[in-house]
């Protein structure tokens, strides 16, 4: 397809993943690395499945690989209102990362629709 770099999407996952790579480390021992491993094992699985996907010549390969970026995206959001409920993150964190996490959901389904065929 083409470089992955490039996308903004990608990007702004990667950024999302690392950003929250950071905040699950304030995490309390008492989740035992459950909800934080979670969360963190799907905010990098995004960025990584779009990368995956540019990497491949077939259009069926490459959405393949966006849309399970997009249910990692849909997973992350999932473990961050789960963060919220247990009290790792205050609710307002919690949004604001919801709501980038929802929009990067939104930049993959844009991408997946306008894929040249």
């Amino acid at each position: 397809m083409h470089d992955f770099r490039r996308l903004r999407v990608w990007q702004l996952s990667r950024e999302l993943a690392a950003e929250l790579g950071k905040v699950v480390q304030t995490f309390p021992r008492s989740d035992r690395g459950v909800i934080a491993n979670q969360l963190r094992r799907s905010a990098l699985s995004v960025p990584a499945n779009i990368s995956e996907g540019c990497g491949d010549d077939s259009r069926a390969e490459t959405l393949r690989f966006l849309r399970m970026a997009v249910r990692s995206a849909t997973e992350t959001e999932n473990h961050l209102v789960a963060a919220a409920d247990a009290g790792f993150l205050r609710r307002e964190v919690s949004d604001r990362f919801i709501e980038r996490t929802v929009s990067i959901q939104k930049m993959l389904r844009a991408l997946i629709q306008n894929l040249p065929k």
